[in-house]
């Protein structure tokens, strides 16, 4: 008699869970695709949709930095965030290129910090330009390596390494 309710309740619970999304837990990461590095660019999120944000490099310079000055020179940039608010803190990655626009050294630079970052390069003799990446890094998502329930879904593109060409 006990075995006949369990049997009639066990397909009423599985139809439950799996409604529930209890059943199995299917996580997918995607990552998206990297788009075109200027000095001044539209922020877009990982779907591709401009944020109404617009990055731009202002100036950069190659200088000492003025806390570790006997490690000779660095790439100083500056830049600005137009259309940011207070409330949300836009980020893309900026990076120093030589001619052939291969990266030297790159750094994810945030709306909040608009007075200007240093970019640490190897060779800052053959920096030619500092070009900022539109895709917007400030909501990077859990992966389902870190998070199999809640993880998953569209990630910013990794941060260009040394060498890329942008």
């Amino acid at each position: 008699m006990l075995s006949a309710r369990v049997f009639a309740v066990v397909p009423l619970v599985l139809v439950v869970l799996a409604l529930s999304g209890c059943s199995s837990w299917v996580c997918t990461d995607t990552m998206a695709e990297r788009g075109e590095a200027g000095v001044r660019v539209q922020v877009v999120d990982t779907g591709g949709q401009p944020l109404g944000v617009t990055a731009a490099v202002v100036d950069w310079s190659l200088e000492p930095h003025p806390q570790v000055p006997s490690e000779g020179d660095q790439v100083h940039v500056r830049f600005r965030f137009d259309g940011a608010d207070e409330y949300s803190d836009p980020a893309v990655d900026a990076c120093a290129v030589d001619k052939e626009r291969v990266t030297l050294g790159c750094q994810t630079v945030s709306s909040s910090q608009a007075f200007g970052r240093w970019l640490a390069v190897e060779h800052p003799e053959q920096v030619d330009a500092v070009l900022l990446i539109p895709n917007d890094q400030s909501h990077n998502r859990r992966t389902c390596e870190a998070d199999i329930k809640d993880g998953g879904g569209m990630h910013p593109p990794e941060p260009p390494s040394r060498g890329d060409q942008l």
